[in-house]
């Protein structure tokens, strides 16, 4: 089933320990669409200006991707330039961000993508977000979201409104406590399910994630990379994996939103791997299953039978 997706397209100036790229291919929606796109249709919303490169159009559509609510206007596409840290690549400073033509976004959905069963609203204004749900037909099979600390910071009483309505929360760890006022997950997490999503994801990195769905914790590890280069889109790359999975086997199950959420840390694990969509756009079908397996192998163990117990020492 179709995916659609609504957020950012934008060029990113990145600095890592491991090198440097100048306007390269990024965004929230465009992580997500490619990483969706080895399992689903998706049909991507955004905005971009007169200096989006023709071959990062036809780079999209090669995935067949659905471009139809790719606006392109006067002006130029939105830009962010960043720099890693040459110690812990898991933190990074921003160095600029221009909204450009992305300032005035506002989404206007076809007839067709007002149908869509599966939505994400990728990392844009609340407001926003609000306004593409309006713009539903019907409320699809499943709406995630996801967000960050400006938002959280800044406009938290619409994030809340629109966290009310949705099925799937993705959100760091930072945002998730942030968010809460709650220091440990768990309970962020319940204070998350208590205003209505059935699902959290807290994302945490190089550790993997957690899921927590219907209440439920699932510990999603990271696949074990030995270089790591540039964590850009990371999140927005396991979204598309999770929503990708979902979609394409409609399996809303405990067990389905399980391999939803190993399967988007499989997608996040090869976009890091290079700059920008380097490494994402190179995997095959059988290195995404191969690293699938990889993680079931990774997390699996006997466990006690009924009539075992632990080798516990006698006090």
């Amino acid at each position: 089933m179709t995916v659609l997706v609504v957020g950012s397209v934008a060029y990113d100036s990145v600095e890592t320990p491991a090198g440097r790229r100048k306007d390269a291919l990024g965004g929230s929606a465009t992580y997500f669409s490619v990483a969706c796109s080895n399992f689903a249709p998706v049909s991507l919303v955004g905005v971009v200006g007169e200096d989006f490169r023709d071959s990062d159009v036809e780079m999209l559509r090669s995935r067949a991707v659905d471009l139809s609510g790719l606006e392109r206007v006067e002006g130029r596409t939105f830009r962010w330039s960043g720099v890693y840290g040459p110690e812990d690549i898991n933190t990074r400073e921003t160095l600029d961000t221009q909204l450009n033509v992305f300032g005035d976004f506002a989404p206007s959905l076809s007839e067709a993508q007002r149908e869509s069963p599966f939505l994400f609203l990728a990392n844009i204004a609340p407001s926003l977000q609000i306004d593409v749900l309006n713009q539903m037909r019907r409320r699809p099979k499943l709406v995630a979201l996801d967000t960050m600390n400006f938002w959280i910071e800044g406009s938290v009483s619409e994030l809340r409104e629109v966290v009310q309505q949705v099925d799937v929360v993705f959100m760091d760890e930072n945002e998730a406590r942030s968010f809460t006022d709650s220091i440990n997950l768990l309970q962020a997490a319940n204070a998350i399910h208590s205003m209505g999503p059935s699902t959290v994801v807290v994302k945490r990195g190089e550790h993997g994630a957690i899921l927590f769905h219907e209440g439920q914790p699932f510990l999603t590890p990271a696949v074990p990379l030995e270089h790591v280069i540039d964590p850009t889109g990371a999140g927005d790359t396991f979204a598309g994996g999770f929503m990708g999975y979902l979609a394409a086997t409609e399996n809303l199950t405990e067990e389905g939103f399980r391999r939803a959420s190993v399967t988007g840390s499989v997608m996040g694990s090869f976009v890091v791997e290079g700059f920008s969509l380097e490494r994402l756009e190179e995997a095959t079908n059988v290195e995404i299953e191969t690293r699938f397996r990889q993680l079931a192998t990774l997390t699996r163990f006997e466990p006690l039978a009924d009539d075992e117990s632990l080798p516990m020492r006698q006090k």
